[in-house]
């Protein structure tokens, strides 16, 4: 199961900050990554980033590159994503997916075997 969760309002400022935590449980092999997604309004899902949940090696897209970092607590079976300098384009549903593949972290959507149920950010003033 992989549960998304948002830490603070789903309401941020342009400039402003958000964290995302997901949790990930009740699988009898480790995923080899978990990745996060987003999908805008009107627009496909688009992947943001992800890490490798052994090695900790990350992944992100060049859209969000400098702005997030995605972490892990392996202890917890948490994932972070942690969002900062907002822009209003940064609007979207986000999704945590867990990737059970082993090779190196995947940016398609449809190599990733289990989605949370995602989670609504919306940057406006």
């Amino acid at each position: 199961d992989v549960s998304c969760r948002r830490l603070g309002e789903g309401l941020v400022q342009p400039g402003g900050s958000l964290r995302l935590s997901c949790t990930v449980s009740g699988y009898t092999s480790t995923p080899y990554a978990l990745g996060w997604f987003r999908q805008a309004p009107g627009k496909e899902r688009e992947f943001v980033g992800g890490i490798a949940w052994t090695g900790g090696f990350t992944k992100y897209a060049d859209s969000v590159k400098g702005r997030i970092t995605i972490s892990r607590d392996t202890a917890k079976s948490t994932l972070y994503l942690q969002m900062d300098d907002l822009k209003s384009e940064d609007t979207a549903v986000y999704y945590c997916a867990a990737q059970m593949r082993w090779g190196r972290v995947e940016v398609k959507d449809y190599l990733y075997e289990h989605w949370g149920q995602g989670t609504l950010v919306t940057v406006s003033s």
